[in-house]
């Protein structure tokens, strides 16, 4: 059995037969899994009226725990995105009732983004069809593949340095 990654190597091993290419196939399929994977979870999450960014943030404010909210900073971090790109994100969801910005009690000149009640209820109505999602994208491998499948990655991404959330510790 041969994937599209194995055509692009052939070429290259004919083209270039001088070149060790096995890294290649490597990123090549971790990138094209990643396209192919957002492009699933992208329909799955428009057919519920949400963009897949916006259950990004749900979920993350969601998996803080009581009262569900953290800093813009914070939120900035964990996204990976422009400060400009986190506030446009902010505005269009408290538009649609989905968060809420709260000042912060500690430090006014802070301001935290909550979810709002009916994030709340979208997030936990759609948590759980998101995994029935993802195993059926997974459902190709068994379950001793994911495993390692997993570990590979784990330890793929702790040499690259992805080793925290992008908040610190602690940190609502």
């Amino acid at each position: 059995m041969a994937d599209a990654v194995d055509a692009i190597l052939a070429q290259w091993r004919r083209e270039r037969p001088d070149l060790d290419v096995s890294a290649m196939g490597v990123v090549g399929r971790i990138s094209r899994a990643q396209s192919l994977l957002g492009r699933e979870l992208k329909e799955f999450f428009a057919a519920r009226g949400l963009e897949s960014w916006e259950f990004d943030v749900l979920a993350t404010l969601r998996r803080h725990g009581a009262p569900y909210e953290l800093t813009a900073g914070a939120l900035l971090r964990a996204a990976m995105v422009t400060s400009g790109a986190i506030t446009n994100r902010i505005d269009r969801m408290e538009a649609k009732g989905l968060v809420e910005r709260v000042r912060d009690t500690g430090d006014r000149r802070s301001v935290r983004i909550r979810l709002a009640p009916r994030g709340l209820e979208i997030v936990d109505e759609l948590v759980g069809l998101h995994a029935a999602n993802e195993e059926r994208l997974l459902a190709a491998l068994s379950p001793d593949e994911r495993g390692h499948l997993a570990a590979a990655l784990r330890t793929l991404l702790e040499s690259l340095g992805d080793t925290t959330l992008g908040s610190p510790s602690g940190e609502r």
